[in-house]
């Protein structure tokens, strides 16, 4: 059976634009569930200026509150070298840097030209080598940017090819605004593997049209074998105009397990996860199959 990884974003990328704003104790609380569930992969916060990102304020604590988690990798997100520098302090042993695929989208993401975001990953990136921090670099607008329209694809694989030169231990593709179709994805994701290989590559995806899981599927027959995915279809990104919530973790398990994959993540607990996200935000929309999979969870608690 293929294993595949999903990557939980909704104690960062899902909090970073609710209304309610959960205080460390909350997020670490959420973090805890996520972890109870099976999920070994989670980004626990993010080390970016408060005045811009409110709701990640005391990313450190969250990082102490949650504590050891032995088998995890706990990722916390950084724009920067000050926020860099933050979290190696803080403790943090895994970071997620943003590349942009669009001009527009690094100026408003970080007020930063294409240029300026590149040289301050890559700065990072030899930083991290010699600390023994690993990075992940998600390429944002990967398919197309809410500012300067389609991204062209070959930029993407240009990217991709430098930034895992360069040390990356990951390159995430960023479907930031929910612009792409499966038939995009398919293509992008094909390109990027037969190029650089599936072995350091994940997908990001939103469900602003619908598309979320569709998309997971394409890249899935692609052979990509990593995907972020949020707790209770929580998310929506501040810089992108009209971007919804990334695609629910509960979704994505679903899917995993109907095509026979293995992702280590029990779907009861981790329906409890997406209710505790529900109860602390008030908004979280729950995940298009919540319905069925409570359903499915019930029966199998009766069958033994």
């Amino acid at each position: 059976m293929d294993a595949v990884i999903v990557n939980e974003v909704g104690p960062r990328d899902g909090l970073q634009n609710q209304p309610r704003m959960l205080e460390p104790t909350d997020r670490a609380r959420l973090v805890r569930a996520l972890l109870a569930a099976g999920v070994r992969h989670v980004e626990v916060g993010a080390f970016v200026s408060p005045k811009a990102v409110p709701a990640m304020a005391g990313s450190d604590e969250v990082l102490r509150l949650v504590g050891e988690a032995p088998g995890a990798i706990l990722t916390v997100l950084v724009p920067n070298l000050r926020g860099y520098e933050q979290a190696l302090a803080a403790g943090a042993r895994s970071v997620c840097m943003v590349a942009y695929g669009s001009e527009g989208m690094a100026q408003a993401n970080v007020r930063m030209s294409r240029a300026e975001a590149d040289a301050a990953t890559a700065e990072i990136l030899r930083r991290a080598a010699t600390d023994g921090v690993r990075v992940t670099v998600a390429i944002a607008a990967a398919f197309a940017c809410p500012y300067d329209g389609p991204t062209d694809p070959g930029r993407v694989e240009a990217m991709t090819g430098r930034l895992l030169e360069l040390g990356a231990d990951e390159v995430a593709v960023a479907d930031t605004i929910a612009a792409a179709h499966p038939g995009q994805v398919r293509a992008l994701t094909e390109r990027l593997v037969r190029g650089c290989g599936a072995e350091r590559l994940s997908c990001h995806f939103h469900d602003t049209r619908a598309l979320g899981l569709a998309n997971v599927y394409a890249a899935l027959e692609a052979g990509i074998r990593k995907f972020d995915a949020s707790i209770a279809g929580l998310g929506g990104c501040p810089f992108a105009p009209g971007a919804s919530g990334n695609v629910a973790t509960e979704d994505v398990v679903m899917l995993l397990e109907q095509m026979g994959y293995a992702s280590g993540i029990e779907l009861d607990k981790l329906m409890r996860a997406a209710e505790l996200a529900r109860e602390l935000t008030g908004t979280a929309p729950g995940g298009r199959a919540s319905a069925w999979i409570r359903q499915e969870v019930a029966r199998r608690a009766r069958a033994g």
